[in-house]
């Protein structure tokens, strides 16, 4: 694709925190010539077009990618890859095609079904909250977040560059990654806690069945690790269906450390648990995040 981004017209499905977040930074940072955004739900897409994070808003799907330079999709999963296939056929030759989802390999074999004359690459920034909707969106999102991008087999050095422009203009550090490779990542960093933290939920709500005292105690500690189980459950149940191998492995693996501190501490190995909680305490200090939370 020949476009230089600057005067690229951007068409963004899906008006949740990400791809709202992504449209308000397009806009302030003036990208490209055209935001557009997509939404399913009415009140949305006016929200978004009276409080300036797009150009243009509709909830028609094919009127919102009609003529779009680049188009990028920003819902949950499984609506990515039935839109791929809704849309493929109405994109103009030369467009390129993005995503924003949580996992990659079910994705980009749906793009990999595109029209050949249209371009497409795999995307997933790594960074969000636990609150969803256009309410939660805001500016600077992606600012030091590393987005993932990644290519298919088809995708043009050209549509990679562009991909890589755009990700880099609303402050965002690009990653290439192939997807199955992506999805084994994101499985242990993103995927497994989300379950940690709802069987520990569940745990604790059993507790506080007999005694509700146990959530005035809670605090810090409980907070922290619990954060992402109040994350949208049909984004994870979408995430987690396509990635469903790489998470179970990830869970397996969590289940032996876990039962190999139950055996510990059941033998009363106070040597071999300090061993194992320090060597622990030790990786998780060696990891610097690129961006404070």
């Amino acid at each position: 694709m020949s476009k230089p981004l600057k005067e690229c017209s951007i068409a963004v499905v899906g008006l949740g925190l990400m791809g709202a977040s992504l449209c308000m930074d397009l806009k302030a940072r003036q990208v490209c010539r055209e935001v557009r955004g997509v939404a399913r739900r009415t009140r949305t897409v006016l929200d978004a077009f009276f409080a300036g994070a797009v150009d243009l808003a509709t909830n028609d799907l094919q009127t919102g990618v009609l003529g779009a330079d680049i188009v990028i999709l920003a819902t949950p999963v499984r609506t990515i890859i039935a839109t791929l296939e809704e849309i493929g056929p109405r994109l103009w030759p030369g467009a390129l095609v993005m995503d924003m989802g949580s996992t990659k390999t079910d994705i980009c074999a749906a793009m990999n079904r595109l029209p050949a004359a249209v371009q497409a690459i795999g995307g997933h920034p790594m960074c969000g909250k636990e609150t969803a909707g256009f309410e939660a969106a805001e500016c600077g999102l992606y600012r030091d977040a590393t987005w993932v991008l990644s290519p298919l087999p088809r995708t043009s050095p050209d549509a990679l560059a562009l991909a890589t422009e755009l990700v880099q203009a609303v402050g965002a550090r690009p990653l290439v990654l192939d997807a199955e490779r992506h999805d084994r990542l994101v499985a242990s960093i993103s995927h497994l806690p989300f379950l940690v933290a709802s069987a520990l939920t569940a745990a604790v709500a059993e507790v506080g069945a007999s005694d509700p005292t146990v959530w005035e105690v809670a605090a810090g500690g409980f907070r922290d690790t619990s954060r992402v189980a109040a994350s949208d459950t049909q984004m994870f149940l979408d995430i987690l269906m396509t990635n469903r191998t790489a998470v179970l492995e990830q869970v397996e693996r969590f289940q032996a450390h876990l039962g190999a501190l139950h055996d510990l501490l059941a033998g009363g190995d106070e040597a071999g648990l300090y061993a194992a909680l320090a060597a622990a305490q030790r990786a998780r200090a060696g990891w610097k995040p690129r961006r404070a939370p």
